[in-house]
């Protein structure tokens, strides 16, 4: 399976990377080595065959979207995202809370995950796990690198072949 060996490509890199003794080294070669796999992994995520397609069906879109949507101005600032047949690519700023912390990224992936998978689950009348365990989060350091995350987020479809602009993909959203 190609997402079995991206895994375990990614955690040879992972000890690889844990021999380097020059931490300025590390990371840099870290985050060079992050943006590769992101491109194999993204890469083989495009592929029809990889994985359920469960996210095709409409029904399953639309809980998704309307998941996104709900958190929005809530836990997040929601700036982007396309749901594509297998996979979802999601832009958003936490919010602060009143005690002045953030909300936690993996908090809300983890009730995104939760909620969408109980209700995506109920639709397609079936049970177990819905959502893969990996996911690739990565934190935007600028306003360049935000522009270029949500322009790839938002070609994602074309990228994939579904759609030669953005806006005909029923399950892409671009704040503007």
């Amino acid at each position: 399976m190609v997402i079995a060996a991206l895994q375990e490509e990614r955690d040879q890199k992972e000890r690889a990377l844990s021999h380097i003794s020059d931490a300025q080294e590390r990371r840099k070669q870290a985050y060079r080595e992050k943006r590769r796999a992101f491109g194999q992994w993204d890469t083989a995520l495009h592929v029809s065959d990889n994985g359920p397609q469960w996210l095709a069906d409409p029904r399953v879109a639309a809980v998704v979207v309307e998941a996104l949507k709900y958190r929005d101005e809530g836990v997040y600032d929601l700036l982007a995202f396309c749901v594509m047949p297998n996979h979802v690519h999601l832009v958003y700023t936490p919010l602060q809370r009143e005690d002045g912390t953030y909300y936690a990224l993996h908090r809300i992936q983890q009730s995104l995950k939760r909620h969408t998978a109980r209700q995506a689950n109920k639709v397609l009348g079936r049970q177990g796990a819905f959502w893969q365990a990996e996911s690739y989060d990565h934190v935007v350091r600028d306003a360049g690198e935000l522009a270029r995350a949500i322009q790839y987020v938002a070609n994602n479809p074309v990228g994939a072949g579904l759609v030669s602009d953005w806006e005909a993909w029923p399950w892409t959203y671009v704040k503007t």
